[in-house]
């Protein structure tokens, strides 16, 4: 088992994880009847989708220092059905480089491979910035 959620009232939940019992709360964003005092469940998918990126990125390119990589990411709801339309990831890179355009192929390349990005439907549209 990878994690228990627990429904705790008030349109938030506890998700554990099953294995170092570390602990997270979401809350229904404000558009939908919630407080937005924390991440939203579909805020943790977006989320995740950048930290899958950099953390994929150190696994396949470790030669490549991105110690430091910060991501913002921006997620856009649609509605009828209500879902994530996109998922805008912008990351930037330390300034330790200058990377090749060989290493910049090569980084882009391994985020559009990222589990996370390769498990969203495709309707989901993700934009990836890279900031160099």
């Amino acid at each position: 088992m990878t994690a228990k959620v627990t429904y705790i009232g008030d349109l938030r939940t506890t998700a554990t994880h099953t294995r170092s019992g570390n602990a997270i709360e979401t809350d229904a964003p404000v558009d939908n009847h919630g407080k937005g005092d924390r991440f939203s469940p579909t805020d943790l998918v977006a989320t995740a989708l950048a930290s899958c990126i950099v953390t994929t990125i150190a696994i396949q390119a470790p030669s490549i220092n991105i110690m430091g990589a910060e991501c913002e990411v921006e997620k856009i709801m649609t509605s009828n059905p209500r879902k994530i339309g996109e998922i805008i990831v912008t990351i930037s890179f330390p300034k330790s480089g200058p990377y090749t355009d060989e290493e910049k192929t090569r980084l882009y390349d391994i985020a559009v491979h990222c589990p996370v990005h390769q498990s969203l439907h495709p309707d989901c549209k993700r934009t990836i910035i890279f900031n160099w």
